[in-house]
């Protein structure tokens, strides 16, 4: 009988580390798919992700940890250049797996700071507590390193159809490049209002555009005088931004 029991015990243990396994999957979202939704509090009340931000171009910013130094310093840049997103349409929603408590514990003191030789500031967008984890792993952030239970620096870019269309992951010891979110926030934009327009290597807003193809009418005037389309080769066309 005491075999039995035995044998029972160790074909049931691997089961349970199975189903462990399982809940522990965290799938990333496709480009082009449906943004996860989700509601949580934050420091600016409950909100409902992205239905709440209509019919604009959202920025879902996750950070490992409160109170520390990196993620600091993002949040603070954030809020320096929240009005430059705002300009371009583009709301932000920062998440995180600490409390509420912690959120706004965070808030108050970074709103207390003078960065990088600017006044302090009010940080107007909401941090979103996760603790439960299932935000974050909705959009296959969650760190599986030696920070399990913290999020990765993730940044998803959302379009007004609420379409995922570009993210990026970032390792908890470096921080994002804000510079670099406008950037990419510009060139979905661009390609958004004309989906035949890409953009090419280390572009820049105010450069020149490609094009994956041109009509009949463009071909005609490439490389002519005062044209505004011209090739480097048959593959490679692009159009002037002036």
């Amino acid at each position: 009988m005491k075999k039995l029991m035995l044998l029972t015990v160790v074909l049931v243990l691997p089961l349970f580390g199975a189903e462990s396994q399982k809940k522990d999957i965290q799938n990333v979202p496709f480009i082009g798919s449906e943004a996860p939704s989700f509601v949580g509090m934050s420091t600016n009340g409950e909100i409902a992700f992205p239905e709440d931000f209509g019919n604009s171009w959202k920025i879902l910013f996750a950070h490992p940890k409160d109170h520390t130094p990196v993620c600091s310093s993002e949040i603070l840049e954030l809020a320096h250049q929240e009005k430059e997103f705002a300009k371009l349409g583009a709301s932000l929603v920062v998440v995180s797996t600490d409390l509420l408590d912690s959120h706004n514990n965070w808030k108050m003191a970074l709103e207390e700071v003078k960065f990088n030789g600017r006044e302090p500031i009010k940080i107007n967008f909401p941090i979103v507590d996760d603790n439960s984890m299932k935000i974050i792993k909705s959009y296959g952030m969650l760190d599986m390193g030696p920070t399990i239970g913290q999020s990765v620096r993730g940044v998803f870019f959302v379009d007004p159809e609420n379409r995922i269309r570009a993210y990026y992951f970032y390792p908890n010891e470096v921080g994002r490049n804000v510079e670099e979110m406008k950037r990419t926030l510009i060139a979905l934009q661009t390609n958004y209002e004309d989906h035949r327009v890409v953009l090419p290597v280390n572009w820049q807003p105010g450069d020149d555009v490609m094009l994956k193809y041109l009509d009949s009418e463009q071909l005609a005037e490439v490389d002519l005088p005062g044209s505004k389309y011209y090739r480097k080769a048959w593959f490679m066309n692009y159009m002037r931004a002036k």
